[in-house]
């Protein structure tokens, strides 16, 4: 369906006339600096292209009042020193004669791109567009916003197209205010902010900004506020927020849009925001939400005030928007110990408004808990002993862009020292994707897919005799049907690790599903991969010659109970409900995903996995975020037809169908997924986050947790 890119060149058109050092960094060059590298990379020729409209007075009347729309009308004839005392009666603003048009232009762009995607011309879009918006109010100009575009794109989504339920995500690194006041009784309207606020020393300065600020009335749990109260956030706490917070409110809530106000003042080198995360981050993020809403996003710029790592962060999210693989993160995967702390204040706060934040039941459910699930609580904490094998340090561990190993129990609470941003910058962050980006590699020639016209329906397989020597050592792999199955599988897998394709889907007969599995991992390691995470779903056995080398990740869902043979070798029960699924990918299996950084994925749905269509959709489209997004689906034949072909859409960067709903996950799902998490978190950080709050849930909580939470409980 196409990405939308809404620009008007006038909206340049402001610009500071006086000195104001606070105002001097909004200024034309956001727009352009961003637009030349758009172009630059090709990115704005795949886009369609849609000149910028003005709202009109009663779209913007949809949140401000007529007095305040028509004293901004009037500064179009006011001279400079009118002006100038104008801008003085609001914090952080500055007005021009082209205040009033630009303004409205960057609020009609909104509303277009909306148009542009719930009427189905596109699929998504960035609005790219100036002055701001999120902190304008009803009757009030505030933080270099006039019109709020955000606040009044929602609004009108809801007037003309009647939505219900409109996800707001601000990853700008300043509170958006204006959005939070505009919708905080509202319950049609989940609004989700992380701001730099230190405490409430920095700009807004506002108390509510902080994390038990949830709204109001009816709108109550659907304000969610997490404030940073450190500057130097980078990749992983930004990560870790949409995992463990964002995500699961948003699955719960079940948008029916999401509207990004996208402020790039949060990424590296901003001297506003002096965050650590990279151009590449706000790839993931983006890529995150698009599994929601039927991938129906509509970004609009906020804030971003570094030009390069602008126009980096812009390029990342168009590209993104486009369906192309978000480029490895840089960096240690480790959230820092204030941004845990942001965190968990944020789940404490929001738990009594969500299903899925509150963790109920007996003290194996507890998150962390260290009591096996079938053992009564003993008062006291039973630590399980893991059998871990320290990662090596050779570079023959390490992967081709250079990425650490997952850190080990010992290591520091927070991130290590991040590189100058210079440095960052001036690495190439937007990876070409392949020319063939998704394979499907079937044996039966009697199965017809349909398939969008750029997915390859492969005809070629490994040489007979490279086939039969992998398949030698499994007595499953000598029939004929899984011999030819494994061939087409392996030249598949070439292909991937010599970068001509960058996704595909093999079958396998059920019989040969285990072996298969074992012969792509051996493969992979032996010619390339340095990194391989497994997800194998269903009853598939873990391969007994499998190492724990620290190069490959197996995780089991489907196995016979919750169980960690070490750090590397994770097996836990299918979840029997919607809910216990979105628990065990956010919870369990992207936290340890994005720790361990692979360099390859594999998915294979084996016998009895139980999975629909929509699921697994959803599992191949965000393991689709790790890897660049080299991900090899291996399915039974005899699901391939229905799964190939919503795999192949997924696989190709178009958003999964959604879920619905979520229900709430089974006491069973919780516990088996709560006593994992327990035992895997002191070696897997991205794990960390707990839920204060769940002390009160269980009674025996504080005896077990004793030492973390210190006796302390609500």
């Amino acid at each position: 369906m196409g990405t939308a890119l809404v620009y008007h060149e006038d909206m340049t058109a402001t610009r500071l006339l006086w000195d104001d050092p606070e105002c001097e960094i909004e200024r034309p060059e956001r727009l352009t600096a961003a637009l030349d590298r758009l172009r630059q990379r090709g990115l704005e020729q795949r886009c369609l292209r849609l000149s910028a409209r003005e709202a009109s007075k009663e779209e913007l009347g949809l949140v401000h009042s007529p007095e305040y729309v028509s004293l901004v009308r009037k500064t179009q004839v006011l001279g400079e020193e009118e002006l100038q005392v104008l801008s003085g009666q609001f914090d952080a603003i500055y007005f021009h004669p082209s205040t009033f048009h630009c303004a409205r232009l960057a609020a009609g762009a909104g509303l277009q791109l909306v148009d542009a995607v719930l009427t189905g011309a596109v699929q998504n879009g960035l609005a790219l567009v100036r002055p701001p918006g999120h902190h304008s109010q009803r009757a009030a100009a505030n933080g270099f916003c006039v019109f709020n575009n955000v606040a009044i794109a929602a609004a009108y989504a809801k007037q003309k197209h009647g939505l219900h339920r409109i996800l707001i995500v601000d990853w700008d690194v300043h509170h958006g205010q204006g959005i939070q006041y505009l919708f905080e009784d509202d319950p049609s309207v989940l609004y989700f902010s992380w701001h730099r606020y230190e405490h409430g020393r920095f700009w807004p300065f506002l108390r509510e900004s902080d994390a038990d600020a949830v709204g109001r009335g009816q709108g109550l749990g659907f304000t969610v506020n997490l404030p940073w109260n450190q500057v130097g956030m980078g990749n992983a706490d930004y990560v870790a927020a949409f995992l463990h917070l964002l995500l699961p409110l948003a699955f719960e809530f079940d948008p029916e849009l999401v509207l990004v106000s996208a402020g790039f003042d949060s990424a590296i080198g901003d001297p506003e925001g002096q965050m650590q995360a990279t151009p590449e981050c706000f790839a993931h993020l983006t890529h995150l939400l698009q599994v929601l809403a039927g991938g129906r996003v509509c970004a609009m710029l906020e804030g971003g005030y570094h030009l390069e790592s602008l126009a980096e962060s812009v390029c990342m999210t168009v590209q993104t928007l486009l369906g192309d693989p978000a480029p490895p993160l840089s960096g240690l995967m480790v959230p820092c110990q204030s941004a845990l702390e942001s965190i968990q204040s944020a789940r404490a706060a929001q738990a009594p408004y969500w299903k899925s934040l509150q963790l109920q039941g007996q003290c194996g459910q507890v998150l962390g808990c260290r009591i096996p699930p079938q053992a009564p609580c003993s008062g006291y904490d039973s630590e399980l002993s893991l059998d871990v094998t320290p990662v090596p340090t050779s570079p023959s561990t390490h992967s081709p862009e250079g990425r650490p190993p997952p850190l080990l129990p010992g290591g520091p609470m927070c991130k290590a020292a991040v590189p100058a941003p210079s440095s960052l910058l001036d690495q190439p962050c937007l990876c070409p994707a392949p020319s063939v980006r998704t394979t499907v590699a079937l044996t039966a020639p009697d199965i017809t897919l349909v398939l969008p016209p750029d997915v390859i329906q492969q005809e070629g397989s490994a040489l007979r005799e490279e086939t039969e020597a992998w398949a030698r050592p499994h007595e499953s792999l000598a029939r004929e049907e899984a011999l030819t199955a494994l061939g087409k599988l392996l030249y598949l897998l070439d292909g991937m690790l010599d970068g001509q394709v960058n996704s595909g889907i093999a079958a396998t007969p059920a019989s040969a599903a285990a072996a298969t599995l074992d012969v792509a991992i051996q493969r992979g390691l032996s010619h390339g991969a340095q990194r391989l995470l497994c997800v194998a779903l269903g009853q598939l056995d873990r391969p007994p010659d499998l190492a724990h080398d620290g190069r490959t990740l197996w995780l089991n869902i489907g196995g016979k109970e919750a169980a960690a043979l070490s750090m590397f070798h994770v097996s836990t029960p299918l979840p029997v409900m919607t809910g216990g699924f979105l628990s065990c990918i956010l919870g369990l299996v992207l936290p340890l995903a994005y720790g361990f950084q692979p360099d390859l994925v594999l998915v294979a749905l084996g016998p009895g996995h139980g999975l629909q269509g929509p699921h697994a959709a959803l599992l191949a489209a965000m393991l689709r975020g790790l890897a660049g997004g080299r991900v090899l689906a291996l399915l039974e034949e005899d699901s391939t037809p229905q799964l190939a072909g919503i795999l192949a859409r997924v696989l190709r960067g178009e958003a999964p169908p959604s879920l619905g709903p979520s229900s709430v996950a089974s006491p069973e799902d919780v516990q088996a997924l709560m006593y994992l998490r327990g035992q895997l978190e002191p070696q897997w950080k991205m794990l960390q986050v707990r839920l204060i709050a769940e002390a009160w849930l269980c009674p025996g909580a504080r005896l077990c947790r004793r030492g973390r939470w210190g006796g302390q409980g609500k």
